[in-house]
């Protein structure tokens, strides 16, 4: 965001509040529908898509395989292709696999979403398409999926890739990057708590994390700028049993495709296969 747009955001949030919040709240909701990699799509084009009306949207859906089902979740401003890489080495091993668009997100219809949507819609995907053996989530997909799962949502493993712990977080990181003045960035909160049913600190990783039972394995790289490495360490930390593999230099995105990561993320889902027979 350019300086000059930031300094009118503060000006008008200083005369304008109530207008301002909405404005704020507006854009907090809205993803960005980014271009679509020709890797990703490739390996979409290869599964069998569908579109499921669920919350109200229609939500395009791809699976591929025989076996248990293993539920792959994007991000923020992602689409489930972000995560083709665990396909091929997923079906291999004797899953099936099930990935979406979010609402708002690539291929699906919507215009805005949040953090409590897209946990729901992990949990309307989930009852949609069988019900997942395991689940693997990227940034907001991961902290969706490990709300939905605090809420009952039924796996047996967990995969979670630079997971956010603190939902507030980004509502304070929005209102610096855009330079909300405090008062607008306390109605934006405000905001989200009434769309949420609750206040956002409950959806905190501490708070839940503790009383998980799911055997869970973090990725988190050490040089993450958009979720920082001690956010993925609260899971680890905090969550019975967690283990984490700490990456360099694959950032927030490049941790998806590489290939050590979807080796070991495998693997040790197919842990999971092993102890149940």
């Amino acid at each position: 965001m350019s300086q000059a747009l930031r300094v009118a955001v503060q000006g008008a949030g200083t005369v304008a509040p109530g207008w301002v919040a909405s404005w704020a709240e507006q854009a907090f909701l809205t993803p960005r529908r980014p271009r679509r990699s020709r890797t990703s799509e490739a390996v979409l084009a290869t599964g069998r898509r569908r579109f499921l009306r669920l919350g109200g949207e229609q939500v395009a859906v791809w699976s591929w395989g025989h076996g248990p089902r293993v539920l792959l979740v994007h991000g923020w401003s992602g689409y489930g292709g972000q995560l083709t890489a665990f396909v091929a080495p997923l079906v291999d091993a004797g899953f099936s696999v099930v990935t979406y668009d979010a609402p708002a997100h690539g291929e699906s219809s919507g215009r805005t979403s949040s953090l409590p949507e897209m946990k729901d819609m992990v949990s309307a995907v989930a009852r949609a398409t069988g019900g997942p053996h395991a689940v693997v989530g990227h940034s907001f997909g991961a902290a969706a999926s490990a709300l939905a799962m605090r809420d009952g949502l039924a796996v047996q493993r967990a995969v979670f890739l630079a997971p956010p712990s603190d939902p507030t977080t980004t509502v304070r990181w929005f209102s610096d990057h855009v330079g909300l003045p405090e008062r607008v960035e306390s109605r934006l909160m405000g905001k989200m708590e009434a769309r949420a049913g609750h206040r956002l600190a409950e959806d905190q990783a501490w708070l839940f994390a503790p009383r998980m039972r799911v055997p869970l394995h973090v990725f988190h790289d050490e040089g993450d700028a958009e979720v920082p490495l001690a956010s993925g360490e609260v899971y680890a930390r905090l969550w019975p049993g967690a283990r984490i593999t700490r990456t360099t230099g694959l950032g927030h995105h490049r941790i998806l495709h590489h290939p050590d990561v979807v080796r070991d993320a495998v693997a040790f889902l197919q842990e999971g296969r092993a102890a149940a027979a």
